[in-house]
């Protein structure tokens, strides 16, 4: 999935749990004689948990108690052997008894801090897109099916159009000066007729 789409699902899931909140807080859908079925709120629940799934925020609270676990279970193992061995350098115990591997639960510990950093790296990609979002096109365009909660920041759709008509000229200019670029590049190779 990429930074993208998951920024949106991201957003999309937020809104649901917002709706899901009101609903629950007595929200303007929620009315004595509209209640929903439970198969209905059962499958609300399951989308919204898959929806967390892909929340890097929420995963990485979801993998701090599982790593907490792995180390502890990794200096256990750690103690453990260390102990065996001394008492094996001392010849107080013979090499007959068997001992957890360290370096199983050495691997499960680094697996989940690369689980856990990739968490992290997404959720800065989303942050900063979020970011660069706002900068570039800082005010929302009010839709048509709500126009009852027009927001005092948001802009024209006159207004959209030259943002996006400017942005589009931008795009081509780039895309015109890399093309010249690489006609030059292309142009000062060897001669067609020396190979």
């Amino acid at each position: 999935m990429t930074p993208e789409l998951f920024c949106q699902h991201r957003k999309r899931s937020k809104m649901a749990s917002q709706q899901q909140q009101q609903q629950q807080a007595g929200g303007p859908m929620s009315q004595p004689g509209l209640q929903q079925p439970a198969s209905i709120q059962q499958q609300q629940q399951q989308q919204l948990s898959q929806q967390q799934d892909f929340d890097p925020v929420h995963r990485f609270k979801m993998l701090i108690p599982q790593l907490k676990e792995s180390l502890q279970n990794l200096m256990k193992i750690a103690s453990m052997n260390l102990s065996y061995n001394t008492s094996i350098d001392n010849g107080i115990k013979s090499s007959d008894t068997s001992v957890q591997r360290f370096d199983k639960s050495l691997e499960e510990f680094y697996a989940l801090c690369d689980q856990l950093e990739l968490c992290l790296r997404l959720a800065y990609e989303c942050l900063s897109q979020s970011i660069d979002s706002a900068k570039h096109s800082p005010n929302l365009v009010p839709t048509a099916t709500k126009p009852d909660t027009v927001q005092t920041e948001s802009m024209s759709y006159a207004q959209y159009l030259t943002m996006i008509k400017s942005q589009i000229s931008c795009a081509k200019d780039i895309h015109n000066a890399l093309l010249e670029c690489s006609k030059k590049i292309a142009g000062k190779g060897p001669p067609q007729g020396m190979m």
